[in-house]
């Protein structure tokens, strides 16, 4: 990403959203109860919710998914070119993580040596 790869940037950030969609739980229906602000949870974490846990099968098909549906779209794209050209390169970028090659090295910056 710091070489400022648009397409893999915008690929990356589209399928780490679909990836926290999924994890998200459904809401129980009972939709939103209004009440005194007295009644308000109160304290660190009061108001998160809880999250699913999703396996490394079902990311993997979320990513699968992510370029399967941008191939769909380039597909259907006649007279531009370069869009649909921006979406297979996404498409490639999510494809090569499937299957473990890096688009590009990524180094993080260790710790300071003492």
């Amino acid at each position: 990403m710091r070489a400022r790869d648009k397409a893999a940037v915008s690929a990356l950030r589209a399928t780490l959203a679909a990836v926290e969609n999924a994890e998200a739980v459904p809401l129980d229906g009972a939709g939103p109860v209004s009440g005194a602000i007295e009644d308000a949870p109160v304290g660190v974490g009061a108001t998160e919710a809880a999250r699913r846990e999703l396996s490394e099968g079902d990311v993997a098909d979320i990513v699968r998914a992510e370029a399967a549906e941008r191939l769909d779209a380039a597909a259907g794209l006649t007279g531009h070119a370069d869009r649909a050209a921006r979406l297979r390169a996404e498409a490639a970028v999510l494809l090569a993580l499937l299957e473990g090659v890096a688009p590009e090295p990524v180094t993080r910056p260790g710790p300071p040596s003492p």
